[in-house]
């Protein structure tokens, strides 16, 4: 806590000023374009990687960056009294976000302990709030692993019962060169994008082309980010080489208002 406070009294002494201006700024307009399901994990900085100011985007942080699926598909689907859900409702039907993004990263805790459990079952502790939520909402991906492990860097179909539309083909470090618990944590952002299209009343914006998900990827240790290419069937990092092409794909499918220009902006702007 002497850290925190510490902080309080060098945020008053700095940056606080020009903060509240931008508070006020947004106050009665503001205006995210994104919603990003991200770990809870202190070397995660969404705000810096991405460069976000205020306004910008909404951040939903937790165990592993997981989005509960809905207890039931089909017309009868039951409420998911979850945070996340409760978020995606927030951000889209309230909020009109346009945009959903999953970001995982490399080294993460509550991945590791996932495929630690996966190794060692008899570790699991019914008495842990974390070991029930991981392998709760990790199981499909630890699924997913084991295909992986077996037919080695081939594609992998992620199908949504709910919204076909977003059914798309990976193929997980295609070089074989990340160590396993990194190729569960890319897997189980493309499976957190599946769990968000359980969600029925997402459907509608989803099939529309109103809405649109996106799985990225951060490597801690190297402080690159990634995203995944429904073209390319695999991550991409993202770098003054890929981001044109990158853009390009984003537009061709997505074309959303707000992102029609976005090649064109880019490569102005540069």
């Amino acid at each position: 806590m002497n850290k925190i406070l510490r902080g309080v009294i060098q945020f008053r002494n700095t940056i606080r000023k020009d903060l509240v201006k931008q508070f006020e700024e947004v106050k009665n307009n503001p205006s995210p374009t994104a919603v990003m399901f991200t770990c809870m994990d202190s070397r995660m900085l969404p705000t810096r990687f991405t460069q976000s100011q205020v306004g910008d985007m909404f951040v939903v942080r937790n165990a592993g960056n997981m989005i509960p699926d809905a207890p039931n598909y089909g017309a009868f689907s039951e409420v998911s009294v979850n945070t996340e859900p409760a978020a995606l409702e927030l951000a889209v039907k309230r909020g009109g976000i346009r945009h959903i993004v999953v970001c995982g990263h490399s080294d993460c805790k509550a991945i590791n302990t996932l495929y630690g459990l996966h190794q060692c079952p008899k570790n699991f502790d019914v008495t842990s709030p974390m070991d029930h939520w991981v392998r709760r909402n990790g199981f499909a991906s630890v699924k997913r692993l084991n295909e992986r492990l077996h037919l080695g860097p081939s594609n992998m179909s992620f199908e949504s019962e709910v919204s076909p539309s977003q059914s798309f083909e990976a193929i997980i470090d295609p070089m074989d060169r990340l160590p396993v618990e990194d190729k569960l944590s890319q897997i189980n952002v493309l499976q957190q994008l599946i769990n968000i299209c359980s969600h029925e009343f997402l459907k509608e914006y989803l099939e529309s082309g109103r809405l649109h998900i996106h799985g990225m990827w951060f490597d801690i240790y190297k402080g690159e980010d990634y995203l995944f290419s429904k073209d390319k069937k695999r991550f991409v990092v993202i770098d003054e080489k890929t981001v044109t092409d990158l853009l390009a794909e984003l537009n061709t499918r997505y074309p959303l208002p707000e992102d029609q220009d976005g090649p064109v902006a880019f490569a102005q702007s540069n």
